[in-house]
Formats: structure tokens, sequence, C-alpha cells
């Protein structure tokens, strides 16, 4: 008989760190999605890079 691995706790939602319901999946409930997303929008999250218009490769 093989020992049984035990479960793995569901992963924490990005926003509260409360367990993820698959419903919201990665995250624990709507209103956290909707943090989120919001977050995006007003660029509270930003992806690193140049800024943009900065296009040093491009030839005159």
């Amino acid at each position: 008989m093989t020992p049984e691995k035990p479960a793995r706790p569901a992963p924490k939602c990005p926003v509260c760190g409360r367990p993820s319901v698959a419903e919201a999946k990665p995250f624990c409930s709507d209103r956290c999605r909707q943090v989120d997303l919001g977050r995006w929008l007003t660029e509270s999250y930003v992806v690193p890079g140049p800024p943009p218009g900065n296009d040093d490769d491009a030839e005159d």
C-alpha cells in the first residue's frame, strides 16, 4: 500500500489572501475579481518595460 499524498491547500486569492474558489478562480469572490480589474484599469498594476512611444530602434 502506498501512502496517500496530502491534499494541496487551495491557492490564495491574489487580492485578499483567502482561499480561492472554482467559480472565481484565481480569486475568492467576484468582488476580489472586480477589485483586481479596477487596479489594472487605473494603472495601479503595470507591466515593466520601456515607456510607450520610445522607439529607439525605429529608423527615421
